[in-house]
């Protein structure tokens, strides 16, 4: 008996659809990933995280993923990366500051004196909190996170008197970067908000245009700001997040199993950076000493007196930005995980 032209369509339908699935299973992707920083992993957590990222798709991907890492801006700075990652031009990339032009919500995790530790910020970044604004940014967006690292807390520095607590930043000119957040948050403490571009920064500081400035530790270390600054006051008003963005395309391109491949390699890629931006920031508290610096970490009372003095004022600005309830939910996470 012949075969029903029905069940041949069938069969040549089913075996059609088995060789696009094998010739999807070996085809050979490239994941263009860019980030601003150098790429020096003993100095710079972006390359850290580049790295650890590339090595573990090479190892779980079989090859059929291959990571090209551009660093130091050769694909632009941050906001030409996301653009391109939006876009669907580069396939992956690390930013931070820029993010809040493109998600609002992404300024929530800068209320000032938010986190009172790193395993805090690890548990309400990598817990349900940090999964909903992942979300929610991909809703807003197209764009997907992957995970993320840090820059790090944010810490005082000057070339005059210490700061121990807010009247010791009244009348000071802080150079801070040209945000409405952080000029509210400076002006709250009672210091003046100078915005500066940060490659003027220590001519800025050297001649007296301002009189100090707020950064992680690191970033001190990298400018060589010990040179012009006298006193740093490990303070930790801000936590910064770097977001690893994924391109929608690329993200929808990807067979199941290497979409897993990828979203595992970044999470220990993030996972990475923050160990070596946490070693970085403990070799750099060294640093500082030894070149002179006056490092103080406030008491208990005087941490108190700054959050008391910035937050309110911020998270007033924050509710005029972006959902109140987002603010209320990062403020329960970090209680939720600071008590356990």
């Amino acid at each position: 008996m012949k075969p029903s032209f029905p069940l041949l369509s069938a069969v040549a339908a089913s075996v059609l659809l088995c060789a696009s699935t094998a010739a999807l299973a070996q085809s050979k992707f490239v994941l263009k990933l860019a980030h601003s920083d150098s790429p020096d992993l003993a100095t710079s957590r972006k390359a850290v995280m580049a790295d650890a990222f590339a090595r573990e798709i090479k190892a779980k991907s079989g090859g059929r993923i291959e990571v090209q890492v551009f660093a130091a801006g050769a694909l632009g700075g941050e906001k030409d990366l996301v653009e391109g990652v939006k876009n669907g031009f580069i396939q992956a990339g690390f930013a931070s500051g820029v993010m809040a032009n493109y998600f609002p919500s992404a300024m929530v995790t800068d209320i000032p004196y938010l986190f009172p530790n790193d395993d805090v910020a690890d548990k309400v970044m990598d817990g349900p909190f940090g999964q909903k604004l992942a979300a929610d940014f991909q809703a807003a967006t197209g764009m997907h996170n992957l995970c993320y690292g840090e820059v790090g807390f944010r810490n005082f520095s000057s070339g005059k008197n210490p700061i121990h607590a807010p009247k010791d930043l009244v009348g000071l000119k802080i150079r801070v970067q040209e945000t409405p957040l952080y000029i509210t948050e400076m002006k709250a403490l009672g210091a003046q908000p100078t915005p500066i571009a940060f490659p003027e920064l220590y001519t800025a500081l050297q001649t007296g245009v301002v009189d100090g400035q707020e950064n992680p530790v690191p970033t001190m270390i990298f400018a060589k700001l010990y040179e012009v600054q006298k006193h740093v006051t490990l303070d930790r008003h801000n936590y910064g997040i770097d977001w690893f963005v994924l391109s929608d395309k690329f993200y929808k391109a990807l067979p199941p199993d290497l979409l897993k491949v990828v979203t595992d390699a970044a999470q220990v890629a993030c996972n990475e950076e923050r160990k070596a931006n946490r070693t970085f920031t403990t070799n750099g508290n060294k640093t500082l000493a030894e070149k002179g610096v006056t490092v103080y970490t406030p008491t208990a009372a005087e941490m108190a007196q700054f959050r008391a003095a910035a937050q309110p004022p911020v998270i007033e600005f924050l509710k005029t930005k972006i959902d109140p309830k987002l603010i209320d939910g990062i403020q329960t996470a970090v209680k939720d995980a600071d008590k356990k």
